[in-house]
């Protein structure tokens, strides 16, 4: 697929994953359009990278999500909708009695999972329009094996993963010329997962990947140790779990 001179929306363009994607694929030629909920953190982007449009908008809700599809189809609409934003709650929401902690795996659902149905179901005809356009979901390594400390964001990544093979199939059954890619990330060095204590790749590597099987038309993009733990957990799925989860936990196996 050709990235030059294609218009992307990027959610969550203005930090981590996102603001790699912005810097990279602005190089490749296209043109960027980044939405997040944090102004402060749009504007700083927007002071890096002057030629991008930023706004303001929470994926999750759907006021926001209609108003930015407005505000987009009056800039001339966009080629690729690339569905990055995501959070990941701390600490675990398992079997505990806090309604904060539920509103905390609420939330995760509604933007890691919801929030990308309710964003391409928006643009899903402006993207047919287009002569070559895609649709981008960022799912991970949790897709395929769960981590005990963040249940529910591996459950939206495993929604997604499922989501975005349907709707790739979906698409191919109907003739359309809307492609779907698939991200999976292992561990990213980003804010959201300073805290975890493993090894984490850099988001230069992950988004050159991404660029990469954009270009190549590969639409199951695993990066990293994804490629591992995907292998492994065909073959043994006890020891990919123990692999993303510590030998700790080999006892909960038993």
């Amino acid at each position: 697929m050709e990235i030059k001179g294609k218009t992307i929306l990027i959610t969550g363009g203005a930090a981590g994953i996102g603001l790699e994607a912005t810097k990279q694929f602005l190089a490749n030629g296209a043109k960027v359009i980044i939405t997040g909920r944090n102004q402060a953190r749009l504007d700083a982007a927007k002071k890096t990278y002057p030629a991008i449009i930023a706004i303001k908008s929470d994926v999750a809700n759907a006021n926001d999500a209609q108003s930015l599809f407005d505000k987009i189809k009056e800039l001339g609409g966009i080629d690729i909708l690339y569905n990055n934003a995501g959070v990941m709650s701390s600490p675990a929401n398992l079997g505990i009695a806090d309604a904060k902690h539920f509103e905390s795996a609420e939330n995760e659902i509604n933007i890691n999972y919801l929030g990308v149905i309710r964003l391409t179901n928006l643009f899903m005809e402006m993207l047919k329009s287009r002569n070559e356009s895609a649709v981008i979901n960022t799912s991970s390594v949790l897709s395929y094996v769960p981590f005990n400390l963040a249940p529910t964001y591996s459950a939206s990544k495993a929604a997604i993963r499922f989501y975005t093979v349907s709707l790739r199939d979906h698409l191919t059954i109907l003739n359309s010329k809307v492609k779907v890619f698939e991200l999976l990330p292992p561990v990213v060095a980003t804010s959201m997962t300073e805290a975890l204590e493993t090894k984490a790749i850099a988001p230069e590597k992950l988004i050159n990947a991404l660029i990469l099987g954009i270009k190549k038309n590969k639409f199951t993009i695993r990066v990293g140790d994804t490629k591992l733990v995907y292998l492994i957990n065909r073959i043994a799925p006890k020891i990919a779990y123990i692999l993303v989860n510590g030998a700790q936990n080999a006892k909960l196996l038993k």
